[in-house]
């Protein structure tokens, strides 16, 4: 067991080495003094620990080693970019960080460092959330800590919400539009817009996930990590009879882009379909519960932010008001 500090010659900072039962981690550190303060610190704490009789009962984990077990052991898709993001991160700024309070101070420190670099806060938060689902896995799944951590965390609510909705026929104007060489990645689109689904949800399904007309999506199939289920509209189960699709993320995104470009809304994104069909279905009618819940969002706030009033609405509530003055009393 030992802590070494050197410098590191590719860049200007210091690194500190620990050898562990013959297990070897390293942090990086901007500064010597920093670098041996930290060395100091947890060769105090181990001698404490084992004089203590408590070394051996954990295994001290890396956020790396988390992250690449989510990765291995679960549908990670939809979170692709911002895994690679936050791994960059971290192997820049707060390499071999441990799993526990170590990690969620150098997140904070992500945290501050995005908002200082100008990105949206719901970029953000989606960063934060590959953290948060490591944290969770270690404690719930992996007993790698003894208690919760994500909770921690916290995600602001994003300031820049999205309020793009198409109307019925907007939406049929796009699909139209979609060249006709992207068959399949025009039932995907068509699909999101009858399902509200993400699209790394759309990409991941497979024949399992279809039963009894109903789309049936599993926790690692989920951005919450919860399980969903999606009924399907007799126009939609005639799509889903050939799951897996045959596309890519790659060609979805060329066919949406050239549809929206071919009806002059480039503002359109694929995620506005999700928004578009929780705005259709508060249009009909349907209790933001319901739309909660096929969305998959974790409260009622969330859905508010997609589920707008239709105007035309108004004219029904107003008819249903009672009369309370008597317009035929005598006056006296």
């Amino acid at each position: 067991m030992g802590y070494t500090v050197s410098k590191r010659k590719d860049r200007d900072a210091w690194v500190v080495r620990e050898t562990i039962n013959g297990r070897r981690t390293q942090r990086t550190f901007r500064t010597e003094g920093e670098a041996k303060q930290y060395a100091l610190r947890m060769e105090a704490q181990y001698q404490e620990d084992e004089f203590n009789g408590v070394m051996g009962r954990k295994v001290i984990r890396t956020f790396a080693e988390g992250l690449q077990r989510m990765v291995s052991e679960y549908d990670v898709r939809s979170q692709k970019h911002h895994i690679l993001c936050v791994a960059a991160w971290m192997d820049e700024n707060a390499q071999g960080v441990v799993i526990g309070q170590e990690l969620l101070d150098a997140t904070r420190r992500m945290q501050k460092a995005l908002r200082e670099q100008g990105l949206a806060q719901s970029t953000i938060n989606n960063r934060v959330q590959v953290v948060k689902r490591v944290l969770s896995l270690a404690y719930r799944e992996w007993d790698w800590i003894d208690i919760p951590l994500d909770g921690k965390l916290r995600k602001p609510s994003p300031k820049n919400e999205r309020h793009v909705y198409l109307s019925e026929i907007e939406l049929g104007e796009l699909l139209a539009a979609v060249p006709n060489r992207y068959q399949v990645e025009s039932r995907v689109i068509l699909l999101a817009m009858l399902t509200g689904m993400r699209r790394g949800e759309l990409l991941g399904l497979n024949q399992r996930n279809v039963y009894n007309g109903r789309i049936v999506l599993k926790p690692e199939q989920t951005k919450s990590g919860k399980p969903r289920v999606v009924p399907l509209s007799e126009e939609a189960q005639a799509l889903v009879g050939e799951l897996p699709f045959a596309t890519t993320e790659h060609k979805v995104r060329k066919a949406f882009e050239k549809a929206r470009e071919a009806i002059g809304r480039p503002d359109i994104r694929f995620h506005d379909l999700r928004h578009c069909y929780a705005s259709l279905l508060a249009s009909k009618g349907e209790a933001l519960t319901s739309i909660r819940d096929l969305l998959g969002h974790s409260s009622l706030t969330v859905t508010s932010r997609y589920a707008h009033a239709d105007p035309s609405r108004w004219d029904g509530v107003m008819a249903r008001l009672p009369k309370i003055s008597n317009q035929t009393a005598t006056k006296h």
